[in-house]
This record gives structure tokens, C-alpha cells and sequence, in this order.
């Protein structure tokens, strides 16, 4: 993959993830009867890094975090050209009448979090779904699906690749843009 152009590094990136948290707390207070679901792969790494957080400001607190995979969940995943390979899902609660916290990396055309969505209906009818993403590209949406909780938005051409990285992975946390300019 060609270079790419750094548009969040890893201050600015911590920043963002404690804004979130803070958030969070400010609109769910004590989390009584909310639940997280990170999606698989990219919500997974953020959802862990926001739990983490949250806990370490609510001292100490336990909060009820799943981990869900949405690949057969896709509307596009018998078109997949090669292989398809699932991630674990660790979801040991029911969601039924808890307000619950979807999270993942980058929100693009909105397929992703339609595919989760229906996933969670097989864990009971939540009282009410909100949605966190560490990067919400807003123009280019295919279904109409909006962040709750935001991090970054960026206003990037179709062609363009938005990558979020972490340090547990690649060694720094940053967001990255590929093959175009923001507008």
C-alpha cells in the first residue's frame, strides 16, 4: 500500500479516546443497565481501549463488554472473492431492554453497522442502540445510519482508505489516510 498521510497522531489520539470517555459518562452516568459491543475487528481494538479507560476514570468499575463478529451477518459476503474469516464473537449476556453501545473504527457506507445490528438481534431486543466511532466518514453513507459518539470526522473522496492504528499493533496509535486528499 503506498504511503499514506498521518491525520491524527498519537496525542491528539489519546485526546480524542479520553473526549469519548467523557462523553460516555456524561450522557450514561454510572453505565446502570448499558452494555458495549465491539465489532469485530477494528470496534474490537477501540472498544478495548475505551472500556479500559472508562474503568480506570470510574475506579475501577466492571463494565458489561461483548465482542461481535458480523462477517456472515454482511449483505455482501457471499460476493467476497476470496475466503472469508471469522472472528470470534464473546458475547456472555443478553442484551434484551439494555441500552446498548455499538462501537467500531470507521463508519463509511453504514453496511457495516446494519450487519451488526442484526447480529445483536439474535442477543434479545435492546431497550435502545447508540453508536461510537473512532472515525466517521460522513459522505459517504449508503444507508442512513449516524454516529452518537464521534472521535474524528473526515470528509474523504470514495477512492480514499481511512486506517486506524494501534499501538498493541502497530506500534502507535494514529489515523491514517490513503489514495486521496480530504476534502
Amino acid at each position: 500500500m503506498e504511503e499514506g498521510r498521518v491525520i491524527l497522531s498519537a496525542e491528539p489520539f489519546a485526546l480524542t479516546i479520553e473526549r469519548l470517555c467523557h462523553q460516555l459518562i456524561e450522557e450514561h452516568d454510572e453505565f446502570e443497565n448499558t452494555c458495549f459491543v465491539g465489532i469485530q475487528e477494528g470496534g474490537v481494538a477501540l472498544g478495548n481501549r475505551i472500556i479500559t479507560r472508562l474503568s480506570e476514570i470510574l475506579d475501577g468499575k466492571q463494565l458489561l463488554y461483548g465482542k461481535m463478529d458480523i462477517t456472515f451477518y454482511r449483505d455482501d459476503f457471499r460476493t467476497r472473492q476470496k475466503p472469508l474469516r471469522a472472528s470470534p464473537t464473546e458475547m456472555d449476556f443478553i442484551v434484551d431492554g439494555k441500552k446498548v453501545i455499538l462501537i467500531d473504527d470507521v463508519l463509511y457506507t453504514g453496511r457495516t453497522v446494519q450487519a451488526a445490528l442484526t447480529a445483536l438481534n439474535h442477543y434479545g431486543r435492546p431497550e435502545g442502540v447508540e453508536l461510537l466511532a473512532m472515525v466517521d466518514r460522513r459522505f459517504n453513507r449508503h444507508l442512513p445510519i449516524q454516529s452518537d459518539y464521534v472521535g474524528l470526522t473526515i470528509d474523504a473522496l470514495d477512492d480514499a482508505y481511512v486506517s486506524v492504528e494501534w499501538a498493541e499493533n502497530e506500534g502507535e496509535d494514529k489515523i491514517i489516510i490513503f489514495g486521496s486528499k480530504a476534502v
